[in-house]
């Protein structure tokens, strides 16, 4: 396969994609979550959809035309994925067959059955992919490595890839900046980032920038009408569990029946509950945020008011050029001699 047939697999997948049955979907979702409780319908569906947002036509072109069709040599890369949401290896998977590379998947055991079925999907449409798809346990026959996995699987990572080409991905989490300026409208597109996927993946807000003696009142009844996170009953005990837990300690909290806020230095929140630190200045919030930068997917804010940022509503739909932990997949595959 050349790279223009690679592409246009890919694209035919996204067309795919984009027009699946609500009847599959939902009998995917359902396989899926005998998998992993986590996976329901609507984070099925999410996922779905928004691997056919990155698979849009004329994006897809724009950003494979930026790197070489062809690789000098043909490598196999032993990616090992993630299974925190549902498909989040699939980007892994783009970038090494686009790149005209051997994939060798080490899946994750929480997210085996989606990834199958999208390999399947592929290989469906495109025959020629079988041969440069392969499932394995181990990765020992790898040539060059992509892992993703927490800041100690990472260390374990580098250690065990040290001596071939590899690019190793850390825990990263997403922040909102909130200026209590925000309209309640703006206010409530802030509710996918934060529940989308149950907030188990790194763009999932896990952290507010406040001002001082910000006011959560407006913020908690925007956020009203994702209460049917409550029925599921995973984020339900999370919620249950986490509260008592701020009761028994009498720890200063805000509640709204389904979401927890409290203040706390540090990054990475438990489900059902969102950490804020409030800021002084503008110098002041630049300050922290630079801080913590290495461990910061993306941030949002309402209308894209602060530099560099995404509009709430929008760090669940990455663009095909949006790369996890910001490095760029496609250039390291390229640089492989």
């Amino acid at each position: 396969m050349n790279h223009s047939e690679r592409l246009t697999a890919f694209i035919a997948l996204g067309q795919r994609l984009a027009t699946i049955s609500p009847d599959e979907l939902t009998a995917l979702a359902a396989r899926a979550r005998n998998q992993n409780a986590w996976f329901d319908e609507p984070s099925m569906r999410a996922a779905v959809a928004g691997i056919a947002h990155m698979l849009a036509e004329e994006p897809l072109r724009r950003w494979a035309a930026r790197y070489p069709p062809e690789p000098t040599t043909i490598h196999s890369i032993g990616v090992v994925m993630a299974g925190n949401i549902p498909l989040v290896g699939f980007h892994d998977m783009l970038c090494v067959l686009l790149s005209g590379h051997i994939l060798l998947a080490k899946l994750s055991a929480d997210d085996t059955v989606a990834m199958i079925w999208i390999m399947e999907e592929l290989t469906r449409l495109e025959p020629r992919f079988l041969t440069f798809i392969k499932v394995l346990p181990r990765l020992n026959a790898a040539d060059a490595f992509i892992a993703t996995g927490s800041d100690n699987t990472a260390r374990y990572f580098e250690f065990y890839f040290k001596k071939k080409p590899h690019l190793i991905r850390r825990n990263r989490t997403s922040v909102a900046v909130l200026t209590g300026q925000e309209t309640s409208a703006e206010l409530a597109l802030l509710g996918p980032d934060i529940f989308q996927y149950y907030g188990l993946g790194c763009r999932n807000v896990s952290k507010l920038f406040v001002p001082t003696s910000y006011d959560f009142v407006p913020l908690l009844d925007a956020l009203q009408t994702c209460e049917g996170v409550l029925n599921h009953h995973k984020y339900n005990n999370n919620y249950d569990y986490n509260k008592s837990i701020l009761l028994v300690n009498r720890e200063p909290h805000f509640d709204n029946g389904f979401l927890l806020i409290r203040p706390s230095p540090a990054l990475v929140s438990p489900i059902s509950m969102l950490f804020y630190a409030e800021y002084t200045s503008e110098i002041d919030l630049v300050d922290q945020l630079t801080d913590i930068a290495a461990q910061t997917q993306c941030v949002v804010s309402a209308g894209q008011r602060f530099a560099g940022s995404l509009p709430f509503g929008q760090a669940q739909s990455p663009g095909v050029d949006e790369y996890a932990d910001r490095v760029d997949t496609m250039e390291f595959l390229a640089q492989l001699l």
